[in-house]
C-alpha cells in the first residue's frame, strides 16, 4: 500500500501578502476620491479573503469531516487513505458568508458615496431601485442557502439521481418568485430568419420561467455529471467563473476604449468598448452596467473560493468537493444568468456540458445500462485510466442499437459485439471523460484532467466567438 497523503504546504507567504492587498481593496472605497465603481473593489477584497479562507479551512476543517464519517476513498488510486468528503460546504460557507458581509458595502449610503439628488449615478444604484436590488440580491443568496441544505444533503443520504434532478427547482424558486414580483420581462427576441414567422418579439409567458427552471436544473447538474476525477468538478466551474467575469468586464466603464476586430469572425461591424463613462459594451446603458456589476459581486468571490479549493483537490487530491460544490457553483451561474438577463451567453459557457449531456442521454433515460459509477477504469500496474465500460445483460433494443451504432460511427463511444449473433454485449460509459480515454488513448488522472480543462477553455473561447461574431448573422441591432 502506498504511504498516506500529506496535507500540502500552505505558505506563510502568501498569507502575509495577500491580506494587507485584500483590506486595501476593502478600505479603499471609504477614503477620498471615492472610486468610480466603489463596491467593485470592495468585493475584489473579498473574493481575496475568500481564496484565503479556503486555502486555509479546507486542510484545517478535513479531520473533523473524516471523524464525522464524511469520508470517502479515491476509487482510482493504490491507497485506500480516508480523504475529507463533502469540503464543498465549507467552500459554500465561505462564500455566501463574505456575499452577505458586502451587503452592506453594495447598498450602504456611505460606501457608494451616493451622490446629491438628481445627479445620474453609474453602478448598482443607477438603473432602479435600492428596494428592487436589494430584494433580487437577497432572493440570490436564499437560493445559494437552499441548493448548499440540498446539496449536503446529498451527500448524506446519497440520493439517486432520478430523484436528485428536480432537486435545483426548490432552490430556484426564491430567484422567479422575485423576477416576477418585480415584473420580469418574458420577451424574446425572435431570430432574423424566423421573424415573417412569429415577428420580432414572442412573449413566452409562463414557458420563459419554465426555462428558467431548467437552467438552474442543467448548471447544477451538468456539472455533477461530469465528475470523477480529481480535480474535474472545481476546474469546470473555476473556468466557467472566470469566463463569465470576462463577458461582465466587456460592459464596465474604462477609461480607455479600444476596438475588438469582429470582421474577422464574419461580423459586419466592429465592436467600440470603453470610453469616457461609455459603461463599455452597454453604451452609457446604467442598467446593464448594474446587471453585469451583480454579477461579479457573485462570481468574483466564487472564483476565488474554488482557486483556494482546488489547490486541495487537485491530483492527487487531499479533499472532496461532493455534491454540494456542485449545487451551490451550479446555482451561482444560476443565478447571475437569471437576474443579469444574459441565459442565452451563460448557456454558451456550457458546451461541453451540454455535449456531456447529450452523450449522457441513453444512459440516464435508461436506453443503456447505467453503473453507479461511470468513472474512467484505472489499470494500478500502470497508473493509467481506461475506457469503463457498461455491460448488457440481455440484446439491447433496436433503438439503443441504432443509437449506439451512430455514436460509435461518430467515435463518441467503442462498442463489444457477441462472436456468434453479432449484438452489443458492450459498450463504453457514455461520458466526455470516457470519449476522451477512447479518442486519445489511456492517460493519467492528471493529464485527463488537463484535458478536461483544455476542453472547457476551448469552449468558453468558442462561446466568445459565437456570442460577439456569429451573433450578427442571426440578430440586428446591438445585441448588447
Amino acid at each position: 500500500m502506498a504511504p498516506a497523503l500529506d496535507p500540502r504546504p500552505l505558505p506563510s507567504v502568501l498569507l502575509l501578502s495577500l491580506v494587507p492587498v485584500a483590506f486595501w481593496f476593502i478600505v479603499r472605497p471609504l477614503l477620498d476620491p471615492p472610486p468610480p465603481l466603489p463596491a467593485l473593489l470592495t468585493s475584489v477584497g473579498f473574493s481575496i479573503f475568500a481564496f484565503l479562507a479556503a486555502l486555509y479551512l479546507i486542510p484545517a476543517l478535513g479531520p473533523s469531516f473524516v471523524k464525522a464519517n464524511l469520508k470517502g476513498r479515491d476509487l482510482l488510486k493504490v491507497y485506500s487513505d480516508p480523504i475529507p468528503e463533502s469540503q464543498g460546504l465549507v467552500c459554500a460557507a465561505i462564500y455566501i458568508l463574505l456575499l452577505i458581509l458586502f451587503i452592506p458595502f453594495s447598498f450602504s449610503n456611505t460606501i457608494a458615496n451616493l451622490p446629491t439628488k438628481g445627479t445620474p449615478l453609474e453602478g448598482l444604484l443607477g438603473a432602479v431601485s435600492l428596494h428592487h436590488e436589494l430584494s433580487v440580491y437577497l432572493s440570490s443568496l436564499m437560493s445559494l442557502l437552499i441548493a448548499t441544505l440540498l446539496g449536503f444533503l446529498d451527500d448524506v443520504f446519497d440520493i439517486r439521481w432520478r430523484h436528485k434532478l428536480p432537486i435545483p427547482l426548490i432552490a430556484a424558486i426564491p430567484l422567479l418568485m422575485v423576477y416576477y414580483a418585480e415584473g420580469g420581462n418574458t420577451h424574446v427576441v425572435v431570430p432574423i430568419p424566423l421573424r415573417p414567422l412569429f415577428g420580432v418579439l414572442v412573449n413566452l409567458g409562463p414557458l420563459y420561467y419554465l426555462y428558467m427552471a431548467l437552467l438552474s436544473t442543467f448548471t447544477t447538474n451538468s456539472i455533477n455529471i461530469l465528475a470523477g476525477i480529481n480535480g474535474s468538478e472545481v476546474s469546470q466551474a473555476l473556468i466557467i467563473g472566470i469566463s463569465v467575469i470576462l463577458n461582465d468586464l466587456l460592459y464596465l466603464p474604462w477609461p480607455v476604449d479600444f476596438r475588438i476586430p469582429l470582421h474577422l469572425l464574419g461580423s459586419q461591424a466592429e465592436v467600440e468598448v470603453g470610453g469616457p463613462w461609455h459603461a463599455g459594451m452597454a453604451y452609457g446603458s446604467s442598467q446593464l452596467v448594474s446587471r453585469h456589476l451583480f454579477s461579479l459581486y457573485f462570481m468574483l468571490p466564487l472564483v476565488g473560493v474554488c482557486l483556494g479549493f482546488m489547490y486541495h483537490n487537485w491530483y492527487p487530491a487531499r479533499a472532496f468537493p461532493g455534491d454540494t460544490l456542485c449545487y451551490v457553483t451550479g446555482m451561482a451561474f444560476s443565478v447571475v444568468g437569471i437576474q443579469g438577463h444574459f441565459s442565452k451567453t451563460l448557456l454558451l459557457f456550457f458546451i461541453p456540458q451540454i455535449f456531456n449531456f447529450i452523450l449522457s442521454c441513453p444512459q440516464i433515460f435508461g436506453l443503456v445500462p447505467c453503473p453507479r459509477h461511470r468513472v474512467p477504469r484505472f489499470d494500478p500496474d500502470t497508473n493509467l485510466l481506461h475506457p469503463s465500460t457498461a455491460q448488457f445483460s440481455q440484446p439491447p433494443s433496436r433503438l439503443t442499437t441504432l443509437i449506439l451504432r451512430a455514436f460509435a460511427s461518430l467515435r463518441l463511444t467503442r462498442l463489444k459485439f457477441h462472436p456468434s449473433s453479432g449484438t452489443i454485449i458492450e459498450a463504453t460509459n457514455l461520458t466526455i471523460l470516457n470519449f476522451l480515454l477512447v479518442n486519445l488513448g489511456p492517460m493519467n488522472e492528471k493529464r485527463l484532467v488537463q484535458t478536461l480543462m483544455v476542453v472547457q477553455v476551448s469552449g468558453s473561447v468558442l462561446a466568445f466567438a459565437v456570442r460577439y461574431g456569429l451573433a450578427g448573422l442571426l440578430y440586428d441591432g446591438d445585441r448588447h
